[in-house]
């Protein structure tokens, strides 16, 4: 099957080279903030905020800053949680997960400055219960989100994960 332009665009940035990820677990009123994220050739990917890291600022710097592109909400961390290893080449990443609090801010859907307007693939976001989660197609949803059993579950693991791999092909 041929690439779309996304797939294209992404695998451009952030394919092929190993790339360090902050991602923000952001519960209220036992919900969590998602983002559903445009993965090329009609996949999508829903997942918490974060993104890469900018060399020369720390991990809090970075997730404070991807919250704010993303979601136009300001955030404190709370606490780390653990890492999960995407590996689905063309992208690779090891992803730091931390608790967070919301001090303020808009929340409103940002954009990606890695992409062209063109090519934005941040397309919605939501505030989801444990059942709005389970009821997504599990091919479209981060694997850290596939067996948890309660949001609670987030912010107990401890340690480093790999749960396998399967968002873009």
């Amino acid at each position: 099957m041929a690439k779309d332009d996304i797939s294209k665009e992404i695998e451009s940035k952030f394919g092929n080279h190993l790339r360090v990820r902050v991602n923000g677990i952001l519960i209220e009123d036992n919900k969590l903030l998602m983002v559903k994220h445009l993965m090329g050739d009609g996949k999508i990917l829903w997942s918490v905020p974060g993104g890469g890291m900018h060399y020369g600022t720390n991990a809090e710097e970075n997730l404070i800053r991807e919250f704010k592109e993303e979601t136009g909400l300001n955030v404190k961390i709370r606490k780390y949680l653990f890492v999960h290893e995407y590996l689905d080449p063309p992208l690779h990443a090891m992803e730091h997960f931390f608790s967070l609090k919301s001090t303020g801010g808009s929340l409103k859907l940002g954009e990606d400055p890695e992409l062209s307007k063109e090519f934005q693939i941040l397309s919605e976001m939501a505030w989801m219960s444990l059942e709005d989660i389970r009821s997504l197609p599990q091919d479209s949803l981060h694997q850290i989100f596939w067996r948890i059993n309660s949001l609670e579950d987030l912010g107990l693991w401890k340690g480093y994960f790999n749960f396998g791999n399967i968002s873009i092909k």
